[in-house]
């Protein structure tokens, strides 16, 4: 199974990752009671029906019957072998893995592994400049007048580049990486008699960060009136800047959990607003907000916050922004800065609790900022202005998917304009989208969770010995107890053979552990299609307690479907084979029958 990577290292990576949080990166996930639910990655559908369970470590569609647990899931999505899933997630958890487990594609790609892994030192040697050396001690009073404390400097591993042409070039090549190939990752400048320089030096350094937690680029601050003020690292094969949203790794679980994000212009007003105890802050890396980047937040949430400067380019970045964000099908609200100032300097001067108060929590839903944003456009004074106004307003009242919204805007326009609601409707609907899918979205999450009795899509409705069966395996894997019941009473001699093997399985992995796993457990069958099945049938709802009248039943269930097999059509045939030629023999046999089936009501 783990060919290369020995049983204990796979199940130390399986018990310290998230299933949630893994294909919440590629799936925006919607929480629905104890799972969580959204769009199959692997089919194409309109309704969520692909379910993930926290608490399980395992996910499932009810459409396409897929189903397993993190490793097959990132094998399924990003065509790995077992080994390059193990590995990615144990890179992600800072677990060692024995060198000899390095895949020819990571050898293939070691000069990316290189790159990141010199990033990772040099963020450390920055980091321990800044708190620890007499040469950061300017840089870090610094820090500390403008209200960083040392446990975000700590969280942010902020740093510092001594103003030193060579420190951090010595520092490389003493860890083995050649001046060139560290010009190449942007850590170091050519001189144009051919040397090498610190790139940052004289500067504090801030860290930034992949969705993964490893540093990938640096942002640099100048301490005195050194030009350019602000310096970032290039591009490189590890660093693009419109795939990363600065402290998207932290702020990934409070994003989760509150359902939104704040969006932030930099990376200054990010550590201010964390300071602020406000958890789900991001910043995009001073460019415009990419498709891609909008795309990552919605796997997350569906609403974000921006807050960007309070003056004119800031507000004018808020509705360019803002509109990407509504192009992804995100709620876009927006918070407005006082007095023209930027969320950092707010912060500083008037307290995390009160811009949390007055601005954050204040944020108004995007159209109705833009209807305000729009009138400083237009002059409405003017007949062509109004027209051409009343146009901007409806097409993006029409974008709204929520029908109350749109109800509300309307009847702003019609009372300040003396228009009636009729003609605002009868034109918003040129400008409607084809389909508005709100009300349809929400009847899917429900539905998604009621398919259990059910066939996959397009086939016949289960019989009620298969879905007897089914249960039974969902207890048995719930329960050892119920396991050991069944085992006594049938063993594994279900009517479907591949719960047979299933069953053959589970008392197998009942003697070597005693509880279940659902998600070690899968990795016992090597087909996918009995792992969609394991997954699909352990994504039942059960109740909490065992309900012994209800396995008995599922076991009469099983067995009868079981005497029907063996005796019950031999018996028909012969019937009908000598109901013509020896009737006599032909009654008896329907006699047979009869009591037989008398028989199994009087047991049941």
């Amino acid at each position: 199974m783990a060919g290369r990577i020995p049983e204990e290292t796979v199940e130390e990576v399986r018990k310290t990752t998230d299933i949630t949080d893994v294909i919440g990166e590629h799936v925006q996930l919607k929480k629905q009671g104890r799972n969580y639910f959204g769009l199959c990655p692997f089919h194409g559908e309109s309704t969520p029906s692909f379910s993930v369970s926290p608490e399980k470590q395992i996910f499932h569609c009810f459409g396409c019957g897929k189903g397993g647990n993190v490793f097959s899931f990132l094998m399924e999505k990003e065509n790995w072998t077992f080994i390059q899933a193990v590995e990615h997630l144990a890179a992600r958890n800072n677990i060692a893995l024995p060198e000899k487990n390095q895949t020819v594609t990571e050898r293939e790609d070691d000069g990316v592994q290189r790159i990141l892994e010199a990033h990772q030192w040099l963020a450390k040697l920055y980091h321990h400049f800044l708190v620890n050396t007499t040469e950061g001690k300017e840089a870090l009073q610094y820090l500390t007048e403008r209200g960083y404390s040392r446990e975000t400097i700590d969280t942010f591993n902020l740093g510092y580049a001594p103003d030193k042409p060579d420190v951090v070039a010595t520092f490389l090549e003493k860890k083995g990486y050649h001046p060139q190939e560290m010009v190449k990752a942007g850590l170091l400048s050519e001189t144009d008699s051919g040397g090498h320089l610190d790139r940052f030096r004289g500067r504090i350094i801030f860290p930034l960060r992949n969705h993964l937690g490893k540093t990938v680029a640096f942002a640099g601050r100048t301490l005195g009136e050194g030009q350019p003020k602000y310096l970032n690292s290039p591009e490189t094969s590890v660093f693009h800047k419109g795939k990363l949203l600065y402290n998207f790794d932290l702020a990934r679980g409070y994003i989760r959990k509150q359902n939104r994000i704040v969006l932030f212009e930099g990376y200054a007003d990010v550590i201010a607003a964390y300071q602020a105890d406000i958890g789900p802050s991001i910043a995009t890396m001073g460019t415009s907000l990419t498709p891609g980047q909008a795309e990552l937040m919605k796997r997350y949430s569906e609403k974000v916050i921006i807050c960007y400067d309070g003056d004119k380019p800031g507000i004018e970045a808020s509705v360019k922004t803002a509109k990407e964000l509504q192009n992804a099908g995100i709620h876009v609200f927006i918070a407005r800065v006082p007095n023209q100032k930027d969320p950092d300097e707010f912060i500083k001067t008037e307290g995390g609790d009160r811009f949390k108060r007055e601005v954050i929590d204040t944020s108004e839903p995007f159209v109705g900022y833009l209807m305000r944003y729009y009138k400083n456009q237009f002059n409405l004074q003017v007949e062509g202005d109004r027209f051409e106004y009343l146009e901007t307003v409806l097409r993006e009242v029409a974008k709204l998917e929520r029908g109350v919204e749109r109800e509300y805007y309307l009847q702003e326009l019609s009372k300040e304009f003396s228009l009636s609601m009729e003609s605002l409707k009868e034109e918003m609907e040129k400008w409607k989208p084809e389909a508005n899918t709100e009300t349809h979205r929400h009847q899917s999450w429900r539905k998604a969770n009621d398919k259990e009795s059910r066939a996959p899509s397009g086939n016949k409705p289960r019989r009620a010995f298969h879905n007897a069966e089914r249960r039974l395996l969902a207890y048995m894997m719930k329960d050892t107890y119920i396991a050991e019941v069944v085992k006594q009473e049938i063993s594994a001699s279900f009517n479907i053979e591949d719960h047979q093997i299933i069953a053959m399985q589970l008392y197998a992995y009942y003697e070597e552990n005693e509880s279940m796993n659902i998600s070690e457990f899968l990795e016992s069958f090597s087909e996918d299609r009995l792992r969609n099945l394991v997954t699909d049938i352990a994504s039942i709802p059960l109740t909490p307690e065992v309900p012994e009248k209800e396995i008995e039943d599922y076991l009469y269930q099983v067995k009868r479907e079981k005497w029907k097999k063996e005796n019950t059509n031999h018996l028909h045939k012969e019937m009908k084979e000598v109901e013509k030629q020896d009737p006599i023999r032909a009654a008896e046999i329907a006699m047979q029958l009869l009591q037989e089936n008398r028989g199994w009501k009087s047991r049941k």
